[in-house]
């Protein structure tokens, strides 16, 4: 019975939290990666290490797993079609004929190989001069068995869309197949889940994959783009 109650017990905690104001700069990390991928592990080890370096700054680092390694020996349990979608639309703004891992995207502007520390570093001090357009605000969170539910709000220059994305701390894997066969691999704030938005403010209900378990650390990460996904505020809030 005890286990069964525990099994059923809604979380629930309210935040109100901002992680910028419009003169504070904002750097936003989205890495295209895979776990059927051999050159991307360097890449993901490298987002973890910018992570950690920048925990206490306005530096934001996703990693979004992508779905067209899957056919090649190992099905990556975290990709999704969306996340290929996504990165296909970054890929028709750079005016890239076709889309590759391991990818880094900085504040929407620019990309290079996921794994190339120098141009990752320079990105982080030419972007951390620039200011946020928009302030971000996640409040009344309240995590259930299947969903996460919070209100946010939007205040600043205008945007076009609001990324809000569901995010894993981190998740360690046996790779049994394909080109990263035999290797344990780290990968780092990955998307389980998001949803896109126009509106300035609004009610979420997010839900939460089967393969997440209570054991994982959870956070909330939202950002705002421009009509060409360039990125103009973000915000993110541990669950």
């Amino acid at each position: 019975m005890r286990k069964k109650l525990l099994i059923g017990l809604t979380l629930i905690f309210s935040i109100s939290l901002s992680a910028q104001d419009t003169n504070e700069s904002v750097v936003v990390l989205e890495l295209f990666t895979s776990q059927g991928c051999s050159s991307c592990p360097p890449a993901d080890e490298l987002l973890d290490n910018i992570k950690k370096k920048h925990k206490d700054q306005n530096v934001f680092v996703l990693s979004y797993h992508v779905d067209y390694w899957n056919r090649l020996g190992w099905k990556d349990p975290f990709s999704t079609a969306e996340y290929s979608d996504y990165q296909r639309a970054y890929a028709q703004q750079f005016n890239s004929r076709s889309i590759y891992t391991p990818q880094l995207v900085v504040n929407g502007s620019e990309h290079f190989t996921g794994s190339n520390e120098y141009k990752a570093e320079n990105a982080l001090q030419k972007y951390s001069k620039s200011k946020a357009g928009n302030t971000l605000v996640i409040k009344d969170i309240e995590r259930k068995t299947a969903a996460i539910m919070f209100d946010y709000e939007i205040k600043g220059s205008s945007f076009d869309n609001v990324i809000l994305a569901l995010v894993v701390s981190q998740r360690i894997t046996d790779i049994s197949r394909g080109e990263n066969r035999n290797r344990t691999l780290k990968n780092t704030n990955i998307v389980a889940n998001r949803i896109v938005k126009k509106e300035n403010s609004g009610s979420i209900s997010m839900g939460i994959p089967d393969w997440i378990s209570e054991k994982d650390e959870l956070s909330v990460i939202a950002y705002t783009q421009d009509t060409s996904l360039k990125t103009t505020g973000a915000v993110r809030v541990g669950i």
